[in-house]
């Protein structure tokens, strides 16, 4: 692509992705994740308890979850039916006990209490996949080995022509191939926080959005564009 090359809506996704980069990072330069926590332990309960549950609902529960058992050593052995009173709130509670209690009697037996630094030992524990595993390394360790994809980035990728996939994984092969590895764990939050706040899954604010000019799913007339305004 040379300097003269105008971006559109129609240039190819490998063209596009680094301009539809900066845009979102001048937009939301304070991206970051929204789960509370202080070192990895705490993120990878919170993000245990994040699935199919707002990361505010999240936010309230986890004080006193790691009160009551600040490292994987106390949740390890913890009752069940406590466990499940405090965590109630954020929904499928029962099957979220049990994959925190599998998570911390792992992190005990194999790796000495200490959340692992790696992707193969992380998803190796009960009740950790990709996502979480992507969350906590990037977060925690600041450790780039993929994008999280939940469901604000595939909405976003998706509308963005980034990618044509509908699985998570093959989503996330796809946005990897199209970012620098520097920035994965940016680049999730950055299309989370687009697809909160302007592309939403049932009104996108397309008018407001910074990205328009770019996106094949833009619901603007090309009459209302800017560029479009000057040939009158």
């Amino acid at each position: 692509m040379t300097p003269k090359t105008k971006l559109t809506r129609r240039s190819p996704k490998a063209e596009r992705a680094p301009e539809i980069h900066r845009r979102l990072l001048a937009t939301y330069p304070d991206a970051h994740c929204a789960l509370n926590f202080t070192n990895p332990y705490q993120l990878i309960v919170a993000t245990i308890l994040s699935a199919q549950c707002t990361d505010k609902r999240v936010n309230m529960v986890t004080p006193e979850l790691f009160r009551r058992y600040p490292t994987t050593k106390e949740l390890s052995v913890a009752e069940p039916s406590q466990l499940e009173d405090i965590i109630k709130s954020t929904g499928f509670f029962r099957a979220k006990t049990k994959s925190l209690l599998g998570m911390a009697a792992g992190v005990e037996e194999r790796h000495g209490g200490r959340i692992p630094a790696d992707m193969d030992a992380l998803v190796a524990l009960p009740g950790v996949g990709r996502k979480t595993a992507n969350v906590v390394l990037g977060n925690a360790f600041q450790i780039d080995v993929g994008v999280v994809v939940d469901t604000h980035v595939g909405r976003v990728s998706q509308r963005l022509a980034l990618t044509r996939q509908t699985d998570p994984v093959k989503i996330e092969q796809d946005l990897m191939k199209l970012f620098p590895r520097d920035g994965w764990t940016m680049l999730s939050h950055l299309f989370i926080e687009h697809g909160r706040q302007i592309c939403d899954a049932r009104k996108p604010k397309c008018e407001a959005c910074p990205l328009a000019d770019l996106c094949p799913s833009a619901r603007i007339p090309e009459i209302q564009r800017p560029a479009a305004r000057t040939r009158k």
